[in-house]
C-alpha cells in the first residue's frame, strides 16, 4: 500500500518543478509503484481476479501515458524508463 510519505517521496523525485503533482512523469512513477506493489499481492493470492482487473487498468493507463511521453518528449521518455527500470 502506498503511504503518504512514500507518495510524497515519489512526487518529489519525479516532479518537473516545485509543486508539480500531476505531470505525466509523476503519474507514471506512482502507477509503477502501485503496479509493483500489487504484483507481490498476486503471488500470494492467485485467485484474486477482481483486483487483477484493477491492475490491468493501471497497466493500460501507464502504457497510454508512456506512449504520450514517447511521442512528445523522447529524451524525457528514455530517462524515465531508465529511472523506473521498465524496459529491458
Amino acid at each position: 500500500m502506498l503511504t503518504v510519505a512514500q507518495k510524497a517521496e515519489i512526487i518529489k523525485d519525479f516532479q518537473r518543478t516545485e509543486g508539480d503533482t500531476g505531470s505525466s512523469e509523476v503519474q507514471i512513477a506512482l502507477l509503477t509503484f502501485r503496479i509493483n506493489d500489487l504484483t507481490g499481492h498476486f503471488k500470494a493470492n492467485p485467485k484474486d481476479h477482481h483486483s487483477r482487473r484493477g491492475l490491468l487498468k493501471m497497466v493500460s493507463a501507464r502504457r497510454r501515458l508512456l506512449a504520450y511521453i514517447r511521442r512528445t518528449k523522447p529524451d524525457t521518455y528514455r530517462e524515465l524508463i531508465g529511472r523506473l527500470g521498465l524496459r529491458k
